[in-house]
């Protein structure tokens, strides 16, 4: 047998000093860089129409409310509750819930529901594919139902409107599912921008509810979306908080714990709040009517409460401001806190179209408010104010139906632009986060597609393969063969001492990689055996350097369907290595035993055991210098 860079026979063991060498720069940054320019130049696109389209919304929803309940045609905004319809007051949302069901029915299904859970199932499912239609479908639809005196926010409309937007682009443009992803949540979050002119609330609703990750290549594109959002707030809209409040001052220690208690108790609400909500909609499920018939029916429980509660009906962003201020009475604000979450969770559980983030806000900030009063009633010298203790809850209730964190939080600062608050908030949605993440399985958000049988990531921990390098995964025990050997060498030495491999790298005299050959070619019937194996080996453009990633290398593996990957050295083509699909299985093991098992690393016993010694080595060195005296 000819021997080339072993003396031991056939297997050439690769050499594994690598650790000195330099990092090469990664394959394709420079592609990758200009694929994210492209993809936030056409993210600044979605965000600055989004913003437009926002502004429509608002104007169509004014419109539509002036001409049910005040007969004019005026986009001016005037709130449902001030009208004088009397009893045909509770046919108008029925009305609405009508043409609602029949654009659902001859339009699309998914105009149903409050936007954001539906984009959340398009991302998981459907690699973020939405229908064209759904973009003015919408907008439409939720104007109808919104205007005719339903109890929702724009908020959810537009998200689902800026996110099909988004989507539809991305189905426009030869792009990847994961950059069509980002896209969409980019559409999604500008309209929430554009609605609230809350840019940095926007981007965390993004990574908590749409895109599951946290890199540069999808933050970059939704912070500038959100940012076009924003100015485009700036632009259409009234300037300043949008929903402003009195000066907060800054809490006691005794305040903030007060307000931490607020927060639990609303965790607990919203809790009660989202099982209520699916019970109402398991209830329409049963019915034996056609679904296009469920948001009339909705629409006339909405009437009604409406007529004996007129504050319940529309968008009532006015309702938020007026518990906010701390001027509402005790049994308006009881008023308002019951039948809006009644009638929103019927209409909600109904399937029409409108939006959670407001009525959720409205309920949450009363509920807050009456817990106030109810403790300044008890403790005069609490130290807590009315509108601090709404504005937690209405925080606190966000963070609990919908688990939304940090959005939750950084909203409610933004909308309000109230610095001091920044502790109560964080220690009441912290409390409110407690008691959802424990008692809750699925949110607000999610319940409905985990009813689909859809999982939703609830982490966003970092993938280890692109943690890791092949450096420090590959093992010395590779088998490299010379491209010298002849079939027959190679034949009788695998008989003999290798029996599970069935792909090999192949080298030449000098080590330099040539290319891959398996036992299927090697034993292949015909091939004459003094060949050599140079002469049968693969094309040799498949490998791994030294400093790549796991992820390069897994992603190689897939796409070549092969078991081992030849590694080379950072520069040049000499192989220090092979990389086996074993290799990364067994470290994904290590990885998990690491994550998963709870080990002690310092030992309290062990350390009195050590003071024991050193105290009795103490003593028995002075009892020893004492008889030496």
């Amino acid at each position: 047998m000819k021997e080339t860079i072993n003396t031991n026979g056939v297997p050439i063991s690769p050499s594994l000093n690598y650790l000195e060498e330099e990092a090469a720069e990664h394959r394709g940054n420079k592609v990758l860089k200009r694929r994210l320019l492209r993809i936030s130049c056409l993210s600044i696109a979605v965000a600055a129409a989004i913003s437009i389209i926002a502004k429509l919304l608002v104007w169509l929803i004014n419109l539509v409310t002036n001409m049910s309940f005040y007969g004019t045609f005026s986009a001016t905004f005037h709130s449902p509750s001030a009208n004088h319809l009397g009893l045909w007051v509770i046919i108008i949302p029925a009305i609405g819930g009508i043409i609602v069901g029949l654009m659902a029915l001859y339009g699309s299904a998914a105009i149903r529901g409050h936007g954001i859970p539906e984009a959340m199932e398009q991302i998981l499912v459907n690699q973020s594919r939405i229908k064209p239609a759904i973009t003015f479908l919408k907008p439409i639809s939720s104007a109808i139902a919104i205007g005719t005196g339903g109890p929702f926010g724009a908020e959810g409309p537009i998200i689902a409107t800026g996110g099909a937007l988004g989507s539809t682009i991305g189905q426009l443009f030869k792009i990847t599912a994961n950059e069509r992803k980002v896209l969409l949540a980019a559409g999604a979050t500008a309209g929430m921008s554009a609605i609230f002119g809350t840019p940095i609330a926007a981007v965390f609703l993004a990574i908590e509810l749409l895109l599951f990750e946290f890199s540069p290549k999808a933050i970059l594109p939704v912070a500038l979306a959100c940012i076009t959002g924003a100015a485009g707030h700036h632009v259409l809209f009234d300037a300043g908080p949008v929903f402003p409040m009195p000066n907060l001052s800054t809490p006691s220690n005794t305040a903030l714990a007060i307000y931490s208690f607020i927060g639990l108790i609303t965790g607990f609400l919203s809790l009660g709040l989202t099982k209520i909500v699916y019970v109402i909609e398991d209830f329409f499920e049963k019915l034996p009517i056609h679904w296009m018939w469920w948001p009339a029916m909705g629409g006339l429980a909405v009437g009604a409460i409406g007529y004996f509660a007129p504050h319940t009906l529309g968008v009532g962003y006015d309702n938020i401001i007026n518990v906010l201020s701390g001027t509402l009475t005790l049994v308006i604000v009881i008023r308002l806190c019951f039948f809006k979450f009644l009638s929103w969770a019927i209409a909600l559980g109904s399937g029409t179209s409108g939006g959670t983030l407001a009525p959720l806000l409205t309920i949450g900030g009363a509920g807050g408010a009456i817990l106030a009063a109810i403790i300044t009633n008890l403790f005069p010298h609490a130290g807590i104010s009315i509108p601090m203790a709404a504005l937690v809850g209405m925080s606190a209730m966000f963070a609990g139906a919908s688990r939304a964190y940090l959005t939750s939080i950084t909203f409610a600062l933004e909308a309000t632009m109230q610095s001091h608050a920044l502790l109560p908030l964080l220690g009441a949605c912290t409390a409110s986060y407690l008691v959802s993440f424990f008692l809750m399985e699925n949110t607000i958000m999610t319940e409905k597609i985990a009813r689909r049988g859809i999982f939703t990531p609830d982490s966003f921990e970092a993938d280890f393969l692109g943690k890791l390098t092949v450096a420090q995964v590959i093992s010395a025990d590779g088998l490299v063969l010379s491209s010298e050997n002849t079939v027959k060498e190679v034949r009788d030495w695998l008989k003999v001492n290798n029996g599970q491999a069935n792909y090999f790298v192949m080298v030449n005299d000098e080590g330099a990689y040539i290319g891959t050959i398996n036992r299927t070619d090697i034993f292949r019937h015909g091939l004459d055996p003094v060949s050599l194996l140079g002469d049968i080996v693969k094309d040799g453009h498949v490998y791994v350097r030294n400093t790549d990633t796991l992820r390069t290398a897994v992603e190689l593996l897939a796409k070549q369907t092969a078991e081992v990957l030849p590694v080379l050295s950072a520069e040049g083509n000499k192989v220090i290595g092979v990389l086996s699909y074993r290799d990364i299985l067994s470290t994904y093991k290590e990885q998990m035993e690491e994550n998963e098992y709870a080990h002690i690393h310092i030992s309290l016993k062990r350390q009195r055991l050590k003071m024991l010694i050193r105290g009795r080595k103490l003593i028995s060195m002075n009892e020893k210098e004492g008889a030496d005296e």
